[in-house]
């Protein structure tokens, strides 16, 4: 198989498999469409990977939640920086945590008001997830 045909059959199989539902927490899915449109082009087919359980070259880990189930879409537009943080953690589900507009060009680092609401929304998703399962099993 030539080695386009090939990627494009790898691509194609992705795109076969069922997507998880997205849950998204807080006003995450607000604020995600407030973003220019191609902004919201390019973090919703990232998103698309994540629920395919893919994940997109853009999504990185973020950092201060030690390891790979917490992922930042990180997208620079027009001089601004658009980000999405969403958890694989859980089976059945992608939860997009918080999305937000960068402001500050002086620090790398995500803000730490913004921080404490990911792991906020984090527990919540923990809780949800938690009480889906409780219910799962009395039925």
């Amino acid at each position: 198989m030539r080695r386009g045909a090939a990627r494009a059959q790898s691509e194609k199989s992705e795109t076969d498999k069922p997507s998880k539902p997205i849950r998204w927490l807080g006003d995450s899915l607000r604020r995600l469409r407030e973003f220019p449109e191609d902004v919201k082009d390019d973090l919703g087919a990232a998103l698309f990977w994540a629920q395919k359980g893919a994940k997109h070259p853009n999504a990185k880990p973020l950092r201060g939640f030690g390891g790979a189930q917490i992922l930042e879409i990180i997208e620079d537009y027009d001089g601004d920086t658009y980000r999405v943080v969403y958890t694989v953690r859980f089976k059945d589900r992608l939860y997009v945590l918080h999305a937000f507009q960068k402001k500050s060009k002086k620090q790398d680092r995500t803000p730490e008001h913004e921080m404490d609401l990911v792991r906020e929304r984090l527990k919540q998703a923990n809780r949800m997830e938690a009480d889906e399962h409780r219910e799962r099993v009395k039925s």
